[in-house]
């Protein structure tokens, strides 16, 4: 079937729940045909196909009839639109003659070929009619308000019959859905209409002896699927079977999607096993503690399933039986292709750089977009399986972008809320992405929407409103968590809560924290106790700095190693009293972007130590590979001044974990820290620097290596309190409230609106 349906009071009408009916039918049924026939202009209708929830149309007839275009491409249909063009005078002349009539003011809103007019019935005269024939056009009035002046012969039902024409469509199948006298003529060219609950009374007049046309008793979504049973258009059956089958519910309170499972899979002896993770951030161990209350919950992730093995692929997985009892590992199955194109390949090469304002590297794949599409979409699908009604769907990074868009369709009833634990540029950036409005339009799906600083929320209300109409509901003051105006990510005043497409939506900002007793433990084991030790007796007389990143343009590796090159060229005092300890951990094989950063970085390293090594002094100690967080934590005991450099980042857990160490055993230590890292706008204490400057990245370290002790000790303090307060138990647990506050501002609006109606 084709469904040809008007926008205000019909297709975007009605019950909720009939809305969501509709709306998974018509996702369920890719042989229905869609087709927006609207009164609105092109460009005001463009901020609806952002609404992911909506279904996309095959086809666009807007302006009253005037304009048709494909809902994908948004091209004109031709020679559909070529023949309404020839019938247009243009809309100079057409303005230029209603400007004699006092009564019609102009609608300021985007058309086409057609101007369109506020006025009152008695305005409607034989002179504007007359006026109009003489133009070549039609009057049409509406709504007792809205008056148009189209094209001879244009309107909504002209203009799609000759679409159903050019599309080949036997007029039965065809259903037609409406609200207001200006669809009158969609049921005057013969199809089978609907007129939806609470039409305008004209044109329940003017179709009252049709046939074809049903009267509904429910508004809106609710009226077309009335339409669609009455008609039989999906047989004898009608639908509600095939909407019973949509309604499965899970048992699970929260759902936490990440891309890492809370185990660790390896295979030995041919087996496979399951270890616990041995990331040192404690992200995961938090995030499963959520879960240790008893709380009935899922932990949705992938893993990598060969469908050529015979091994039968376990979608459900126990965590910890003895921790986490009523926690269920819930994996999405995904071959290595899948990965190596989802994460490693497009994520990377993609995103990453697009999100770390590096959009020159970016590298955009329509091939790779449909993976990662497909993959978004198998995490709602499971997402949805197993979320109980109305729990909480916790969902982690830009991984996940398109799946809030898949899992408000299939689920909304859900909670659902995303922390960004990547960096977010402003519109200016962030437009590059040939996806930009699905991805918004997706991410306008979720009730609350985390970011680490103030900076990076704003920057995705800046986006927003490039894709659709932001309400600004709530703002409050940056400070005093984070730095207003102390550098670049810095901001004054924050956005808390929008309003899109009529639903509330929270924004905050929670920088991830650290889970310092994990640091406590690893510096009360003997074994570090040696390393230190060992440390000290190898450094004596020298002033350490160090550095420790993984390989990434977005890092800043080479601009530091420049830089501390000029500092022993501007500062021969310090050759042979100070060293740079660089430790950079590899990306994985597949990640061939980094080949050539690999090179530049070993040949400035080669190159320092040519110019400056003597007998018993190294410069630059580069250290290739990845190191035991144990074994890390030793170095940032040791280490005189921390030197983090990035040019873009999310936050930087680094400086935090270095941060720890250094108050946890008393030290000194300097913090010399970008001020393009978002741990910049939260770390107060901090020396920072502008890497994009090489003379002041030089001229930080020296100040950094210079300082008194006196300064870096009050520096420190100011740090570790910082770090020690707003750890990582702090960080999730802060979220969650502001989740529960979100949902309650939501209940509460809503609440206020029905007694206000």
């Amino acid at each position: 079937m084709l469904l040809a349906t008007d926008l205000d009071g019909t297709f975007l009408a009605g019950d909720p729940d009939n809305r969501l009916r509709l709306y998974q039918l018509i996702a369920a049924h890719p042989e229905i045909r869609l087709v927006f026939v609207t009164g609105r202009g092109l460009e005001v209708v463009l901020p609806i196909l952002s609404d992911p929830t909506v279904p996309m149309p095959d086809y666009i007839v807007c302006d009253v009839g005037a304009t048709v275009v494909d809902g994908r491409s948004r091209q004109a249909v031709l020679p559909l639109q070529t023949e309404i063009e020839a019938h247009w005078p243009g809309e100079r002349a057409v303005a230029d003659a209603m400007a004699r009539f006092p009564a019609l003011e102009r609608q300021e809103v985007p058309q086409q070929r057609r101007c369109s007019y506020f006025c009152g019935a008695d305005a409607v005269s034989g002179e504007i009619h007359r006026t109009a024939a003489e133009l070549g056009c039609d009057v049409l009035y509406s709504a007792d308000m809205y008056l148009d002046i189209l094209p001879r012969g244009v309107n909504k039902g002209s203009t799609l019959r000759a679409l159903v024409a050019h599309l080949d469509i036997h007029p039965d199948e065809v259903l037609v859905a409406g609200d207001t006298l200006n669809d009158l003529s969609m049921y005057e060219a013969g199809f089978k209409g609907v007129c939806v609950g609470e039409s305008e009374p004209a044109l329940l007049e003017a179709t009252r002896d049709r046939a074809r046309v049903l009267h509904s008793r429910h508004t809106g979504c609710g009226g077309i699927l009335e339409a669609i049973g009455h008609f039989g258009f999906l047989g004898p059956q009608g639908v509600e079977a095939e909407l019973r089958a949509m309604e499965a519910r899970g048992r699970s309170e929260l759902v936490m999607v990440y891309h890492r499972l809370p185990y660790e899979e390896a295979v030995e002896d041919g087996r496979p096993v399951r270890r616990r993770p041995s990331s040192p951030n404690g992200i995961i161990p938090t995030l499963l503690g959520f879960f240790g209350d008893g709380r009935r919950g899922a932990w949705v992730a992938w893993s990598i399933h060969d469908p050529k093995k015979a091994i039968p692929f376990e979608i459900h997985t126990e965590v910890d039986r003895k921790s986490y009892p009523r926690l269920t590992a819930a994996r999405v199955a995904l071959t290595k292709d899948d990965v190596d194109v989802f994460y490693k390949r497009f994520s990377k090469e993609a995103f990453w750089p697009t999100l770390h304002t590096f959009w020159e590297r970016a590298v955009f794949r329509d091939e790779d977009w449909a993976v990662f599409i497909k993959v978004n979409r198998l995490f709602a699908e499971r997402t949805a399986a197993e979320a109980a009604e109305g729990a909480v769907v916790w969902l982690h990074d830009y991984n996940l972008w398109m799946v809030p868009a898949f899992l408000r369709e299939l689920r909304p009833d859900l909670r659902i809320a995303f922390f960004h634990h990547t960096y977010f540029p402003s519109a200016d950036v962030f437009n590059v992405l040939p996806w930009r409005r699905e991805i918004v339009g997706s991410l306008l799906q979720c009730d609350y929407v985390g970011f680490h600083i103030p900076r990076q929320a704003e920057n995705f209300v800046d986006v927003a409103r490039g894709v659709a109409p932001v309400k600004v509901l709530e703002t409050k003051s940056c400070a005093p968590r984070f730095l207003s105006y102390g550098c670049a990510v810095g901001l004054e005043e924050m956005t808390t809560a929008i309003e899109v497409h009529g639903r509330r939506i929270g924004l905050g900002a929670h920088p991830v924290g650290l889970d310092v007793g994990r640091v406590r433990q690893v510096l009360d084991d003997p074994k570090t106790t040696e390393r230190m030790a060992t440390l000290r007796r190898e450094l004596t007389g020298q002033r350490v700095i160090l550095s420790v990143e993984r390989l990434d343009y977005t890092k800043g590796t080479l601009e530091k190693l420049l830089a501390f090159e000029a500092l022993l060229d501007t500062h021969p005092e310090l050759r042979g009293k100070v060293a740079l300890l660089a430790v950079c951990v590899p990306a994985a094989r597949e990640m061939t972007v980094y080949d050539t950063l690999q090179h530049q970085i070993e040949q400035a390293v080669g190159r320092i130590n040519g110019r400056f090594s003597r007998v018993g002094w190294t410069p630059v100690q580069f250290f290739f590979r990845a190191l035991p967080f144990e074994e890390v934590v030793a170095w940032y005991a040791m280490a005189d001044l921390m030197w983090i450099t990035p040019l873009r980042d999310g936050l930087n857990l680094v400086a935090k974990e270095y941060v720890a160490v250094q108050g946890l055993t008393e030290g000194r230590g300097v913090l010399v820290l970008s001020e393009f890292a978002g741990a910049a706008a939260e770390l107060h204490g901090a020396l920072l620097t502008n890497p994009h400057d090489p003379a002041d990245l030089r001229d930080k370290l020296y100040l950094g290596i210079a300082m008194s002790r006196a300064e870096a000790e009050a520096r420190l303090r100011e740090l570790f309190g910082v770090v020690q307060h707003n750890d990582i138990q702090r960080w999730g647990q802060d979220f969650l409230d502001a989740v529960a506050e979100t949902v309650a501002a939501q209940r509460d609006g809503r609440h206020a609106s029905t007694e206000a109606a």
